[in-house]
């Protein structure tokens, strides 16, 4: 990112921005006008805003770094390196939260969980259980599309070693919160893919309105929780999942079919579009 981008990331949770568009991969359009693909000119301008944050030095200062040094596989890349915003139709009855961009995944791409292993697995997943227009995401302008689902994380940057600290947990969780509150007329259920996603995304429904169960129920690969909504008929089923990690996939921890049974269970439970 050179000096005249660094201008646009030094807006916070609670200022906005608007970000210019950055170019893609030889010379490619790389990030659409509506970054996070929703109809809903608030969702939209929410996801403007992400993408212009600069809340938290660490991760500017990596995200610079990753988007200047580049990995050999992508030097013909101009990398995204900024916050990552949602990614899916304004309208969603499902979400899906992750942990934060990869590095040279979602930080080249500028879409969530595009470019990279992880996201390998999960569109794949998507579209084998019909919520994905097709089981491959490589670049902002590859034409997938999402069908009811959104995807998003509570750390919308890429962190050193994929580890958000605690603290830039807790600073990047109001985008999360302004999300929720926003997909809250139609969203019904969320899958959260692993722990550290669990333990920030409970805060964060419970500051858009859904009545979180105390003590907080811990997380569990296939767990499923009911939050209460603020009126009746917007309560939240809220299902634990293993993170699409490279060690979890690789491993086997995480099979394709664990996977995809997770997500047809939370598609059950948020119902047809």
């Amino acid at each position: 990112m050179d000096a005249s981008d660094a201008s646009d990331a030094s807006h916070t949770p609670d200022s906005p921005g608007t970000p210019r568009a950055r170019s893609g991969r030889s010379g490619r359009f790389a990030v659409p006008v509506e970054a996070g693909g929703g109809s809903g000119p608030a969702l939209v301008e929410l996801d403007r805003r992400v993408a212009g944050c600069g809340a938290c030095p660490r991760l500017v200062a990596w995200r610079e770094e990753v988007a200047r040094d580049k990995r050999a596989a992508f030097a013909d890349w101009t990398y995204w390196g900024r916050p990552v915003p949602g990614f899916g139709p304004a309208d969603a009855r499902l979400l899906i939260v992750g942990l934060a961009p990869a590095a040279h995944g979602g930080n080249r791409t500028g879409r969530m969980f595009t470019g990279d292993r992880s996201g390998d697995v999960l569109y794949q997943a998507l579209y084998d259980v019909g919520l994905a227009s097709q089981p491959t995401a490589v670049s902002v302008d590859d034409g997938l599309e999402l069908y009811g689902v959104r995807v998003t994380s509570p750390v919308h940057c890429a962190p050193p070693a994929n580890r958000p600290t605690p603290g830039e947990r807790d600073a990047c969780r109001p985008w999360l919160v302004q999300e929720l509150r926003l997909l809250r007329p139609t969203l019904r259920a969320v899958v959260v893919l692993g722990a550290f996603g669990w333990q920030a995304a409970l805060p964060a429904f419970a500051a858009a309105g859904w009545v979180v169960p105390r003590p907080r129920p811990g997380f569990a690969h296939g767990t499923r929780v009911r939050l209460d909504g603020p009126q009746d008929g917007d309560g939240l089923d809220v299902f634990g999942c293993f993170h699409v990690s490279q060690r979890n996939t690789f491993t086997g921890r995480l099979t394709p079919e664990m996977l995809c049974d997770v997500l047809r269970k939370a598609a059950g439970a948020a119902g047809p579009e």
